[in-house]
């Protein structure tokens, strides 16, 4: 990227940012502040052009604003910047996460999915059971957020009700709590045949993506847990994990207390080196298949309904949790 269109997209980043529009001057000024080398009428100049493309608006003596064209050329003109973003997501809600297994208090990392109660039937219900009843979530518990409630930021509309998952970085948390490091590798669909893993058919590494590759699998078409939990084959989401190959007991205790709380999510520990499914694993590591989290949520896709969901969307109190088998009466308490 020369300079030029650095400059171009600094501009674009500093509207993008304000809730006002901004003139020239203001904008010069927090262009300096942040140590570009640029005059005013180097801004005017390139304001100009911006509003040519349709990225600016010019309001007059009250300034600039950007367009929505102009949000969109901001945030895709810097993905290359992003990569790496969702590596150190996962990092530092893994290092914020305090949930204790052995007391059964704390938080808990959570994926937050917005929908309508009405499209929430019966078959849907039954579906996602499924899912739950099969191993193929993150465990059993899940959590229901009422119309109009905040999460994290994310305020669930009126019209609407938000449905928690706990998501698989939850044990990334917990083993980091006990001394084991842990690298997750990528995310992936893993092959189904008569209810047995067979292989990763797709994987999206977690330190080259901006996205959760689950949710681009999902969203995407691309998942069948329809057919996994009827006839056994389908493709699920699932993600790798490496940990040191002397930790080894340790991920296996702590898995197995998760296990027995609810919040199981290890579908396979392999030996120091083994490779699993294909995947190679170092001398010195240790590989594992973990289930991933928002797979429940995939019904309403695989059903023709789309869902707005999103993965590491925030840490939850674990009380607030409950049993997959109580979602109907929780979602009827909500009326």
């Amino acid at each position: 990227m020369d300079k030029r269109e650095k400059k171009r997209l600094a501009i674009l980043d500093v509207l993008s940012a304000s809730e006002r529009p901004l003139g020239s001057s203001r904008i010069t000024d927090i262009l300096v502040a942040q140590g570009v080398e640029i005059s005013e009428r180097t801004v005017r100049h390139y304001l100009l052009e911006l509003d040519d493309h349709g990225l600016t608006e010019n309001l007059g003596r009250r300034g600039r604003r950007i367009t929505d064209d102009g949000m969109r050329e901001a945030d895709d003109s810097r993905v290359l910047e992003r990569i790496g973003f969702l590596s150190g997501k996962i990092d530092t809600m893994a290092y914020r996460m305090d949930f204790d297994p052995a007391t059964c208090s704390g938080h808990v990392v959570l994926n937050l999915s917005l929908v309508k109660p009405s499209d929430i039937t019966r078959e849907r219900l039954r579906l996602i059971g499924k899912v739950f009843s099969k191993g193929y979530a993150m465990g059993k518990l899940m959590a229901l957020f009422e119309p109009g409630e905040t999460f994290c930021g994310t305020v669930v509309p009126d019209d609407m009700v938000g449905i928690g998952t706990v998501c698989s970085i939850t044990l990334n948390g917990v083993l980091l709590k006990h001394g084991v490091p842990t690298v997750s590798r990528f995310g992936g669909l893993l092959e189904l045949q008569n209810s047995h893993p067979t292989r990763f058919v797709e994987v999206i590494n977690y330190d080259g993506t901006t996205i959760d590759p689950l949710e681009v699998f999902i969203r995407s078409g691309m998942a069948n847990y329809i057919g996994a939990v009827i006839s056994g084959n389908g493709r699920i989401g699932a993600s790798f994990r490496e940990f040191p190959a002397e930790s080894i007991e340790t991920v296996r205790a702590v898995a197995a207390r998760l296990e027995a709380i609810g919040l199981g999510s290890l579908m396979f520990l392999g030996n120091p080196g083994q490779s699993i499914h294909g995947v190679p694993v170092g001398p010195q590591r240790a590989g594992a298949v973990i289930i991933g989290g928002l797979n429940p949520m995939s019904i309403f896709e695989e059903t023709g309904l789309r869902v707005l969901s999103r993965a590491l969307s925030g840490l939850v109190d674990f009380r607030r949790l409950f049993h997959y088998s109580e979602f109907r009466e929780q979602l009827a308490s909500i009326g």
